[in-house]
Parts: structure tokens; sequence; C-alpha cells
């Protein structure tokens, strides 16, 4: 009956969207008012997102079910990058609500463990040697831990891995490569004959399920952004505030992070600048209640931090073009790690006959690579194939202290819940 009554209210309220390119000289307006429902913010954003399309401001308010959400997408700056306790149930649950499709062209394979040097190398060898070849893949690495998210087929065939003999000897060969001496977690592995539909939700939703929210003393990340958590007692809320650089797909990375972890933004706005981006929301949990203990604050402010600096581009950017074959990325990463770089990041994709693929990559330590170590790389595969994205030289500035919060002190003041608008500001 729930289900029905909800089917109704969405009939008797269909979405509605508002384009408007006259109201801001330097974006367009959209405007979303649809029925709410939990997931539906993140939706959206995720649609913008895989047009290209930069959402420099955002203004978001759901109230009695509903949801008003106005966004300014900048149409001239395009994204340049490619596109806890946890039970068994709660993953299954997230894993769906990225999209799969069944394939006949590609095996999916989704591999969580510790990270190390020449990891990718490794894993792309054992493929390379199974006659598997990678059509697309997607691989994150943070705090110490790495998710890598696979497309690969038969390279006889050209089509998905049927043969259960033949995934159970994939498997076993990748565990092996996943096995780290004295690592507490187990890594993690499946083999599915589904395509995964959003890749980077799924890169998330794969590191949160193996903690790596959780601090090592070791680690030091440059810009890492600043997260606080207040609660709202007169409103019954938890009130969120995130400053960090700014950069594309960020309002992405938390919207994402927060609905995933079962929480429901009902206010919001966010700013974005030349270098800092400032978001503020009112949340709650899906079952109605705001934050209630201190171990929740600090769980919360940890995944947000984690989501941010997932897809921090640490390292220098290389980018590769060249004419597909079977064995590229095996031979790429072997020479990257030959040379002693580490992948900290990396986006492999085919287009018809041609490769393109994207790493992000360091010195064993972290530090920046040596330009000479570059120009020995692109000397032996080709000055035209591999470039530099970037300056190589020049390491990336730090971005200056952000200004206070401005949002919440004066969100409310002279609000009532049932008069609350649309905000419309373009300045």
């Amino acid at each position: 009956m729930d289900d029905e009554f909800a089917k109704l209210i969405r009939r008797m309220n269909p979405p509605r969207v508002v384009i408007d390119n006259d109201v801001c000289e330097h974006a367009t307006v959209i405007q979303v008012d649809s029925v709410n429902r939990h997931g539906i913010l993140l939706e959206v954003i995720q649609f913008l997102v895989d047009l290209n399309l930069v959402i420099t401001k955002a203004y978001i308010s759901s109230d009695g079910g509903y949801l008003m959400d106005g966004k300014s997408a900048n149409l001239y700056k395009f994204v340049h990058l490619k596109t806890v306790e946890t039970n068994a149930s709660f993953l299954n649950s997230m894993r769906s609500s990225v999209g799969v499709v069944p394939s006949k062209e590609y095996t999916s394979i989704e591999l969580t463990g510790t990270d190390r040097p020449g990891l990718l190398s490794e894993v792309s060898a054992v493929l390379t040697d199974l006659s598997c070849s990678v059509v697309s893949a997607e691989i994150w690495t943070h705090n110490g831990r790495a998710a890598a998210l696979l497309h690969v087929k038969d390279q006889s065939s050209g089509c998905a891995i049927e043969d259960q003999k033949r995934l159970l000897k994939i498997k076993k060969l990748l565990c092996n490569v996943l096995r780290t001496n004295g690592d507490l977690r187990t890594p993690s592995m499946s083999i599915s004959s589904a395509r995964v539909l959003h890749g980077e939700r799924r890169l998330h939703q794969m590191l949160f399920a193996d903690r790596d929210f959780e601090r090592l003393d070791c680690v030091n990340y440059n810009s890492r952004p600043h997260v606080t958590i207040l609660d709202c007692s007169d409103r019954d809320y938890t009130a969120v505030t995130i400053r960090s650089k700014d950069r594309p797909k960020l309002l992405f990375d938390t919207v994402c992070c927060l609905t995933d972890m079962q929480y429901v933004v009902y206010h919001g706005t966010v700013v974005t600048g030349r270098m800092e981006a400032y978001q503020e929301y009112y949340i709650k949990h899906v079952d109605g209640f705001p934050i209630s203990s201190e171990a929740e604050r600090q769980r919360v402010m940890a995944c947000l931090e984690a989501a941010i600096e997932r897809r921090a581009s640490e390292g220098l950017e290389l980018e590769l073009y060249t004419d597909d074959r079977f064995g590229l990325l095996s031979d790429i990463t072997r020479i990257l790690r030959e040379y002693g770089l580490c992948i900290r990041r990396a986006e492999i994709s085919t287009m018809g006959r041609k490769a393109k693929d994207t790493f992000f990559v360091t010195d064993a330590s972290g530090n920046p690579v040596d330009p000479k170590i570059v120009d020995s790389i692109q000397h032996q595969i080709g000055r035209t194939i591999l470039q530099v994205k970037g300056n190589l030289n020049t390491p990336p500035k730090l971005p200056q202290e952000p200004a206070r919060s401005f949002f919440f002190t004066n969100f409310f003041k002279g609000r009532s819940f049932q008069s609350f608008k649309l905000i419309k500001s373009c300045s």
C-alpha cells in the first residue's frame, strides 16, 4: 500500500525542470522541483556531472516530501577527468544503487586491498597471462588502500568470460596478488557478468566498505578538507559545513558519501570560488533523527574527508593515447613500475582501436616525480604517445585557509519552513 501511494503521489506531481540562460550572465540556472525520495538529489547531481557540467552554486531545500533544488551549471568549464561496521545486506544494497546491467561483452572485476608500489602492474600482468583484455578500468588509492573496477573480455572471442573454471582461476590468482603479509584487513574481490553503470560511485562504496576513512598516522594530505558538524537542536537537524579546495565533481563526492551513509540533505547551499568551495548542509539520518553521539559525529566527519580526498589529483598526471593492442596496459604499468613510480589513481579506456589512459603518479615515497625520470619514460614510450599534463617542475600551490562559514548563522533567522523558497543568486 505504501508503494502504491508513493506511485500515486509521483503521478500527481511529476518532476518539473526549468532551464534559464537569461537570469545569469555566466552560467545556466537549472531548477528541479519534484517529489522527494532518498537519493534523488544525488541522481540529479550525477546526471549533470555525466553531462560534463560543473556545478558552481547550488541551493537545496526539501520539506514535506518535496524537493526544490536549484543549480548553476557552468557550460563553459568542462570536466577534463573521465569520466564502520557494515553487514552483507547493507553492502549488497549499496552495490545495487550504482546501477548494473547484464553484459555479454564484458566481465566486471572489483578489487580492494592494501595499496603498494606495482600493484596495478601485477594485476594487469596476471590478466594478460590469462588472455583477458582490459577494456576499461578505474583505480583509486587512498589512505594506504586501493580499489579497482575493471571491465575485461576474452582476448580471442572479444566477449565476456563465462567459463566458470577460468573465472575461478582468475579469482584465485588475483587474490594472491592482493594478499600482503601483516595486513589486518582481508582483501576483497568479486567477478560478475554485469557492467557497473556508475563506476565512480561504486569506487566510493568499495573504499568506504574497506574503511579507508580510518586515519593512518603517517598519512599527511597537503590540502585536507575542513569539516565541522554542529547540533541544530532548535530545528532538530545536524549542521555540516565543508571547506576545501574546489575541483570538478566535488559536490557529487560529498553528496554521494552522505547518501550512502543513509543521511538526507534537507537544506543546503554550495558556493565555489576560484580555488575554494564552501558546502553547508542540514541533514538527518533516514530514520528522521539527527546525529546523536560524538562517535557518530567523528565518523561522519572522517567519511566526508575521505570522500573528498579520494579523487584529489595526487601526483603528476600522465596521459597515454595510442593504438590499442592486447597487453598494452601490462606493458605501460610495468615500465612505470621499473622506473620506481607509484600509480595513485588511474583511468583506462578504449575507444574503437585507440587506447586513452590517464595516470597520476608519484615516486615510491609519495614525493613529486623527478623530471629526468619522466623524460626517460617518454623517450622509451614516445613523446607523442605519453604526455605530461600540467607543469612538471612546479608543485601545485596549497589553498589558502578558507574564510569563516557564513551561511548557517542566518539561514533560518526570520524564516519559517512553510515560507521557504528557492534562493535565487547568481552573484
